[in-house]
């Protein structure tokens, strides 16, 4: 079966957002170049093997591609938001979901943690690994009974002598199987109620008590993803990560990065899911001429790509009002509410025009079809995103 991602004869693209550097511009190129020669030729074969092979973050690496949100005396090129979303955006339009979940949780959800409220030491003992794509990074938060809602870990850590303990679970953690470095929420004021008494540790994966299982998911299936399971697991005292009992402050900041690189991601999947089916509705025949020559055809991938647009907009503008140091929270919630639920409406939309090549597996969009349906839960479920937005109107 003939997939248009693999001999598109048209691109689309939106339009740069007024501003937007020179150096961003770059970027943008020099990442796209990367995804379309070392991304989509091998990406298939990932999927196949559930696992992203090591050398591709090393290569990314090797580019700076991983750095940007870090100091450069680490090896980073300390860029901001803007730069996390136009690598997102780029990263999206690779179409594999799972590679760029897996990148995104190494490069802007978890080890920028470390960079925000690492001691010196810290710093210095994991960052340069990290930047160059040799120690691969998670973020552990969500547990089986608290996902959006951070404030209902359960997970514990306890003193003990010179060392920390922790005992509990985590769930849907990227990169836990494969990666080397967790960054683990864990309670250490059981007195505490809600977001108080919760802390950041610095956990590496092969410690003694960390036990791992892979789940098997709808889509993102060449990213890994686990079950934790923590069974006193001991870690020193200087493993700590910021303040103690002000972890969850530490995850808020954080959450407002991973917002922005989710609305990065949708639009770039988005104009991908859009290049390919006008790709192939100018080429299906049917009725007596291309697809294309339907107006109803036409004028749905045409709403689809306003929308798509629009949704792209929204999380450029929360971007530069983070990059100012403005405050963007309301902005960022709804670039989360909106975003993924805009992409769901566009590769569905999509698929239908495919007919029923876009049911079949071995095809681009009914792979990203199913990519895209987590991206309305992970990073904050729609509806608790709204509720956010509520709150600040």
């Amino acid at each position: 079966m003939s997939d248009p991602l693999k001999s598109a004869d048209t691109e689309f693209h939106f339009a740069e957002p007024p501003g937007l550097s020179e150096e961003l511009r770059m970027l943008r190129e020099q990442v796209r170049r990367f995804v379309e020669k070392e991304v989509v030729p091998r990406g298939e074969e990932w999927e196949r093997e559930g696992k992203i092979p090591r050398e591709i973050f090393r290569s990314m690496g090797a580019l700076g591609f991983l750095g940007m949100r870090h100091k450069p005396e680490y090896g980073g090129t300390e860029m901001g938001p803007l730069a996390s979303m136009v690598f997102a955006e780029e990263l999206g339009r690779s179409s594999f979901g799972g590679f760029t979940s897996s990148t995104l949780v190494h490069s802007d959800m978890s080890a920028v943690h470390i960079t925000l409220r690492g001691t010196p030491v810290q710093k210095q003992k994991y960052l340069p690994a990290i930047i160059r794509g040799e120690t691969i990074c998670s973020i552990a938060v969500t547990e089986p009974d608290a996902g959006s809602d951070v404030a209902g870990l359960k997970t514990r850590a306890r003193r003990d002598g010179d060392s920390w303990v922790i005992n509990g679970a985590k769930m849907f953690i990227t990169n836990a199987v494969y990666g080397d470095l967790l960054i683990v929420a864990a309670r250490t004021d059981p007195n505490a109620k809600g977001s108080r008494g919760i802390s950041l540790f610095i956990v590496e994966r092969n410690t003694p008590g960390i036990s791992v299982t892979k789940l098997e998911k709808h889509g993102w299936l060449c990213s890994d993803t686990a079950e934790i399971a923590f069974d006193n697991v001991r870690i020193p005292l200087e493993n700590l990560l910021g303040e103690e009992n002000r972890g969850f402050y530490g995850i808020m900041e954080t959450f407002q990065n991973e917002r922005i690189c989710i609305g990065g991601i949708c639009a770039g999947e988005s104009a991908k899911a859009i290049e390919i089916t006008t790709n192939y509705v100018k080429n299906r025949q049917a009725f007596g001429g291309p697809l294309w020559n339907q107006q109803g055809v036409r004028l749905k991938l045409a709403s689809l790509a306003a929308k798509a647009a629009a949704a792209r907009a929204l999380a450029y503008h929360a971007a530069e009002l983070a990059e100012a140091g403005k405050p963007c929270e309301r902005e960022v919630s709804m670039v989360k509410a909106l975003s993924p639920e805009v992409l769901h409406e566009v590769v569905h939309g999509c698929l239908q025009l495919h007919g029923g090549s876009g049911f079949m597996r071995g095809t681009t969009i009914e792979r990203m079809a199913r990519d895209a349906r987590v991206l309305t839960i992970g990073g904050g479920a729609t509806e608790v995103m709204l509720e956010e937005v509520a709150k600040r109107m």
